[in-house]
């Protein structure tokens, strides 16, 4: 059970909006800090601000038992082997680059090919491209589900890697990862699968999914912007160069030739964020305290009411109606334009994501310029779905 009095926790949820109260729906771009994330992150440069690694004073000390503490905490929550699966990043951009970058200077030789999804976030398609293969999309229908016996036909001797979302951030669809991973196994390919819009939102485990890289954002998770993880199969990290080179990836260094670290530390080069990594720690905890199934349950209710109640509104175009979806509602009014429909929102109080959402294969598949997206979070309520509703009643007969 979700406590009731939960968005006192979020300061930011007092704010006024052109003198009317805030209504936050663009939870799938970011969601907002509660206070234990915000104190964390303050305390740590009050408290305990210090580089990590190999430092013999007392702060050192105990930023780095900290920072390796959420470490663990990581592996916990998404149900990893191994601590040393685990390597934080910026966000999950920086962690499909790191992939793509080393998986690519390992497995690639020319003529490579890379299994996607038709609705992936540019951040997967992009890096890809980049390593230089060539992209296989898997095709989705008009409900926004992939259509897997299409996957089974795109595997080729060329095949290096598949790269598919948990979630659409766009049309919100759960994707089938596990029968992905299944098939993609089958044929000798392993699997990343960028986590960004599920991890906040239902139960992962990695060990289950059977995926070899999956990839997140603490900013999406209740956490600071700046901090990611690439959870890495042992097997499949030990086998992989380096993203970048610096200070602590290293084991030794020469002038002639340099050895390095072990893992994680072999690709985490430089000074990290640590007080962002230790605010994750945090946001984790925070989910974990009111239960991610608990979670999923409350934003479920959210999405099944603003769906019913939006989908009675005239010229309402609802996009991603899979039967298994996550809490984002992507939608059109009449032939609107979407980023008109944001801005007359945002002078009732109501805070929408517009545009492509760095989906352009998905609006190029529907043959639209882009969607308004409500996404919700646990300290949404149904009254400020209401408030949403409300505000669209009075903003559609403006578009018409």
């Amino acid at each position: 059970m979700i406590p009731s009095d939960i968005r006192l926790q979020f300061p930011i949820l007092d704010t006024q909006v052109h003198g009317r109260p805030l209504v936050y729906l663009d939870n799938a771009a970011t969601t907002q800090k509660p206070l234990r994330v915000i104190e964390a992150l303050d305390d740590y440069y009050r408290r305990l601000n210090s580089n990590i690694h190999r430092g013999t004073h007392h702060l050192a000390i105990a930023a780095t038992e900290r920072y390796e503490e959420v470490r663990r905490q990581v592996q916990q929550f998404i149900h990893a082997r191994h601590s040393h699966e685990i390597v934080f990043t910026r966000g999950t951009t920086e962690s499909i680059n790191l992939v793509a970058s080393s998986f690519s200077k390992r497995y690639f030789s020319g003529d490579d090919e890379v299994i996607v999804s038709g609705m992936e976030h540019h951040s997967d398609i992009v890096p890809w491209q980049l390593a230089g293969a060539r992209l296989r999309p898997i095709p989705f229908s008009d409900e926004g589900v992939l259509d897997l016996d299409a996957f089974e036909t795109l595997f080729s001797e060329r095949t290096r890697i598949v790269a598919v979302n948990h979630v659409s951030n766009t049309l919100g669809t759960v994707n089938p990862v596990a029968d992905i991973v299944r098939i993609a196994h089958g044929h000798g390919v392993p699997v990343l699968v960028d986590g960004a819009q599920a991890i906040s939102h239902m139960p992962v485990d990695v060990q289950s999914l059977g995926c070899d890289f999956y990839c997140f954002s603490g900013h999406k998770m209740y956490g600071p912007m700046g901090v990611g993880v690439m959870y890495g199969r042992e097997e499949m990290l030990a086998g992989l160069p380096p993203y970048q080179g610096g200070g602590e990836m290293i084991e030794n260094v020469t002038f002639e030739n340099t050895t390095y670290n072990q893992l994680p530390f072999k690709f985490e080069a430089g000074t990290p964020s640590v007080g962002d990594v230790i605010a994750l720690g945090e946001a984790i905890a925070f989910m974990q305290e009111l239960g991610v199934d608990a979670i999923a349950s409350c934003e479920d209710e959210l999405l099944r009411y603003a769906t019913s109640m939006i989908s009675q509104l005239p010229g309402i175009r609802l996009f991603g109606t899979a039967p298994r979806k996550t809490s984002v509602l992507s939608f059109l009014v009449g032939d609107a334009h979407p980023y008109d429909v944001g801005t007359l929102l945002d002078q009732l109080g109501i805070a929408v994501r517009t545009g492509h959402h760095c989906t352009q294969p998905i609006m190029d598949r529907y043959g639209i310029p882009g969607t308004v997206r409500a996404s919700f979070a646990v300290y949404n309520t149904l009254d400020e779905i209401d408030r949403f509703v409300g505000a669209l009643q009075r903003v559609i007969p403006m578009l018409q």
